[in-house]
C-alpha cells in the first residue's frame, strides 16, 4: 500500500529528471552566449596640483580628463596633498587635461598616455590684471605702443618701387575744413 502512494510522486520525479536532461542535451555546446572581449590595458595617471608662487598643494581642485573622440569626461578632486589619481585611462589614448581651482587661472593641455604609470605636476598661477580701454593704462604700456607705432619701415629714397611713408601723405580728419562733406548727413546752415 505504501508503494501505491509514492507511485505518482516517483513518476513526477522521473519525468522532471528526464525533461531536465533533455534540456541540457538540447543546448548548443559551440555557442556559449556573447563573445568576451577583454578591455584595453589601462594606465595609472597621477596629477599633482601646486601653487605657482610657493609650491604648496591645492586641495579640492577639479581635475578633468577628456578622452579624444569621447563625448563624456571624468572629473576628480584633489586631496589635501594636491593629488588626484585615475587608473582607467586606456594606454595609448590622447587625453585633454583641464584643471580648475578657485582663485587660479584655468589650466588645459593635451597629453598622450603612452606608459603604464605616468605623473604630471601642474603649477597654477593667480589670474593677471586684465586691461580695459575704460581705465587708465600704465605709462609703460602707453610708451611701448607709441614706440611701436613710430617704428615703421622706412622706404629707400632711390627705390621707386616701394611706396613712400605714410607720414608724407596728408591725413583726413573730421575737423579738417578742406575735407569733402558727407552727402548722407544733413548740412548745418
Amino acid at each position: 500500500m505504501l508503494s501505491r502512494r509514492f507511485r505518482p510522486l516517483f513518476t513526477a520525479a522521473l519525468l522532471f529528471a528526464f525533461s531536465a536532461s533533455m534540456a541540457l542535451f538540447a543546448q548548443d555546446t559551440t555557442h556559449r552566449g556573447r563573445k568576451y572581449k577583454a578591455p584595453p590595458p589601462t594606465s595609472k595617471v597621477e596629477v599633482t596640483i601646486l601653487r605657482g608662487d610657493d609650491g604648496k598643494p591645492i586641495e579640492n581642485a577639479a581635475v578633468v580628463f577628456q578622452l579624444e573622440g569621447d563625448k563624456g569626461n571624468m572629473e576628480l578632486k584633489t586631496n589635501e596633498d594636491g593629488k588626484a589619481v585615475i587608473d582607467v585611462l586606456p594606454t595609448g589614448s590622447k587625453v585633454t587635461l583641464q584643471v580648475l581651482a578657485k582663485g587660479f587661472q584655468t589650466y588645459g593641455r593635451d597629453y598622450t598616455i603612452d606608459k603604464p604609470e605616468m605623473a604630471f605636476e601642474v603649477k597654477m598661477n593667480r589670474p593677471g590684471k586684465q586691461y580695459s580701454i575704460y581705465e587708465n593704462e600704465p605709462k609703460a604700456a602707453k610708451q611701448d605702443d607709441g614706440a611701436a607705432k613710430d617704428k615703421q619701415p622706412k622706404a629707400d629714397k632711390g627705390d621707386a618701387s616701394k611706396p613712400s611713408s605714410t607720414k608724407d601723405q596728408p591725413s583726413e580728419s573730421a575737423n579738417d575744413s578742406s575735407a569733402k562733406p558727407d552727402s548722407s548727413q544733413p548740412q548745418p546752415q
